[in-house]
């Protein structure tokens, strides 16, 4: 398959994707600043997936340019980090009607890890398919933002969690209030 198709493809669904998000933000029924504070979580998390998925356009873009040709392995793969990307709508909107309740705010950190391996995965099999000493290959090198970027994902969702349970939760308003 031409490279250029699958990246067509690719941003058809990136876009559905932000437009799906940016339908789930709600126009408020009043013409007030008070009737917009609500939105705040819920427009905080658009944006935090607006740059996600602006971020992995980018990459696929830069990543589809360097590759010479693309495999079935590599379609699977491509649709692999699609169907991850294609969840950030739900888990953004999960979590900011919930203002970052702990469960909704670990799936959105299970989403973006899959998402992160996904697209880790996608890289190294397009690699596999050029090989080792292909110019994409070059220009990956040993792939440590990619793997970081895995590696803190894991590292956030029980974060997300820990944060948000009452005696941390306590401690930092106790925290806040004697502080200053």
């Amino acid at each position: 398959m031409n490279k250029n198709r699958l990246e067509a493809f690719s941003d058809g669904v990136l876009a559905i994707i932000i437009t799906i998000m940016v339908l789930e933000l709600k126009v408020p029924h009043d013409a007030s600043y008070a009737a917009l504070l609500p939105l705040w979580p819920v427009f905080l998390c658009y944006v935090l997936s607006f740059l996600y998925i602006g971020i992995y356009w980018n990459n696929h873009h830069h990543l589809l340019h360097a590759a010479r040709r693309v495999t079935g392995a590599a379609l699977w793969a491509n649709l692999h980090l699609l169907f991850w990307l294609s969840l950030l709508p739900f888990v953004t909107g999960w979590m900011g009607e919930n203002h970052f309740a702990p469960l909704p705010t670990a799936l959105y950190g299970v989403v973006l890890l899959m998402a992160g391996a996904a697209y880790w995965i996608l890289v190294h099999v397009l690699i596999a398919g050029e090989g080792t000493d292909s110019l994409l290959a070059r220009a990956i090198g040993r792939d440590r933002k990619g793997t970081a970027s895995v590696i803190i994902y894991a590292i956030a969702i029980p974060v997300a969690v820990i944060v948000q349970t009452p005696p941390f939760r306590n401690a930092v308003a106790w925290g806040h209030c004697v502080g200053g």
